[in-house]
């Protein structure tokens, strides 16, 4: 009785909050009823039922790469995402977690985002890549997904306001696991993928990188054809014009051309 009063609460809250807060945000028709506390407490849970994912079928999922076994991995690739977080650029810079993970499975080239910042990202992603830009510019619109709370306005639409109220109580386990499976599918919309496009552009703009970096990766696996295009296509769907859009956005802000070594990116490989 006492949880479904506190749940009846949350949700009286929310909605209450939706014109008195400026903690909602409005994407076209869609009202995301979540805080950006709620943003990060169901990312929490969401991270945590994800890692035992890995964990317990490594086999199938991938295996989750520790950061206390793997040092150099991760002290590589916390420059750049620190470059990314220290851009001056994101609207949720000190709300969120913001910590990457690495998953070991080679024939992956993937990556997600789970609401409140935690990204997670295959080391086929990282091996397919040429440059540090390009993995930085994959890693801004991941991270962009979270920070602009595409992600969490997915999960609603989804599943539902009651369902995530429940997990944000502790209900439903099973519901958690079964959104955790899920989110590296999550279908991202033309319009979230073009959001998330830019806000990589402007996040980079702020960065030692070519602000346009996210735009190789795109070329990289067009020229390679379908054939061998990655799995980050199955739920990031190519907008119309995805590199021209990308290159004139960073051409309006004036930050393309930058040069930066790839000596993060060559670290990362070696020891993956």
């Amino acid at each position: 009785m006492q949880r479904a009063f506190l749940k009846s609460f949350l949700l009286f809250s929310l909605v209450a909050s939706l014109g008195l807060t400026s903690s909602c945000s409005k994407d076209g028709e869609n009202i995301l009823l979540f805080s950006v506390e709620d943003d990060k407490a169901l990312g929490d849970k969401v991270a945590a039922q994800t890692d035992s994912m890995f964990r317990a079928d490594p086999a199938k999922n991938g295996r989750l790469l520790e950061r206390a076994s793997n040092p150099q991995a991760y002290a590589a690739l916390q420059v750049v995402v620190d470059r990314i977080l220290n851009s001056g650029k994101l609207a949720h810079r000190d709300d969120f977690t913001w910590d990457v993970k690495i998953v070991q499975k080679d024939d992956i080239q993937n990556a997600f985002a789970t609401p409140g910042g935690h990204i997670y990202v295959y080391t086929g992603l990282i091996k397919y890549l040429d440059r540090e830009a390009e993995l930085a510019g994959v890693l801004g619109h991941e991270i962009a997904h979270a920070d602009r709370r595409h992600t969490s306005q997915l999960l609603q639409k989804q599943y539902g306001i009651d369902i995530l109220l429940s997990l944000l109580l502790g209900d439903n386990p099973n519901q958690l696991a079964q959104v955790a499976v899920g989110l590296g599918s999550l279908q991202f919309s033309r319009e979230y993928e073009r959001d998330a496009d830019d806000y990589s552009v402007i996040y980079l703009s702020g960065t030692p990188y070519t602000c346009d970096g996210a735009a190789g990766f795109f070329i990289k696996s067009q020229q390679e054809g379908a054939a061998s295009t990655p799995e980050f296509f199955s739920t990031h769907p190519n907008p119309e014009n995805r590199v021209t859009a990308i290159q004139a956005k960073a051409q309006e802000l004036k930050c393309q051309g930058k040069s930066t070594a790839d000596q993060n990116l060559i670290a990362l490989k070696s020891v993956l």
